[in-house]
């Protein structure tokens, strides 16, 4: 079954390049950032894990920890990692977990039961659904899932966007309109009277009986 937005993330033990680690525990109290790849040496994700690194501050302001996964040993992660260091300049300092088994591609229904238990021979074709990013929040719960053909590199300051807005909304019943950024107006949510949202915000906006808008809260 497809995983949804708040469902609870599956839990797993994998061998990584920080060494083993349990999913949840290692998630701890902030946000996770799970993203995945087909094979290790492939053009677009060699620039898509060396852009991460580059924004391994970002989101260590977030609270938020990054992970990658590619269906592939250790050791070839290790490799692979040289080659990110002379194509983008930065150092994957983050974890890779080893998914030669296949296992954590299965149980977050990236490849289907039937793709075997072994990364041995499968070509990055063969592994082309496994492109996909998993925001999941302190609750462990998804909060998000995008998933990308193999020839579109991922835009991760989106990403970032994104846990601004699933933060901001988590604190406050608010929720952010198209292409919002930080510091814009976001929309009052139906579940906050007129009477409310003055006391909560101030002042709002009506736009439409059932839009309303209002400064961002601090």
């Amino acid at each position: 079954m497809s995983l949804r937005i708040n469902d609870t993330a599956p839990d797993f033990t994998a061998e990584t390049t920080h060494g083993d680690i349990s999913f949840h525990d290692w998630i701890g109290d902030g946000y996770a950032i799970l993203f995945s790849h087909p094979k290790d040496f492939t053009p677009v994700c060699t620039t898509e894990l060396g852009y991460m690194a580059g924004l391994m501050g970002e989101f260590e302001k977030r609270n938020a920890k990054i992970i990658g996964i590619s269906v592939d040993p250790v050791e070839s992660h290790v490799r692979w990692k040289e080659d990110i260091k002379t194509a983008t300049g930065h150092d994957v300092d983050y974890p890779l977990i080893a998914d030669k088994d296949l296992k954590v591609a299965k149980l977050y229904d990236m490849l289907p039961a039937e793709a075997g238990d072994s990364a041995e021979g499968r070509t990055p074709a063969d592994n082309q659904t496994v492109r996909s990013v998993f925001v999941i929040g302190p609750d462990k719960k998804v909060k998000l899932t995008l998933t990308y053909p193999m020839t579109t590199g991922r835009n991760f300051d989106e990403i970032l966007r994104a846990i601004d807005s699933i933060q901001l909304t988590a604190k406050y019943q608010v929720a952010t309109p198209a292409q919002w950024k930080q510091g814009e107006d976001v929309i009052v949510t139906a579940a906050v009277s007129d009477e409310d949202a003055e006391k909560r915000f101030g002042s709002f906006e009506r736009v439409l009986p059932y839009l309303r808008k209002t400064k961002q809260p601090k």
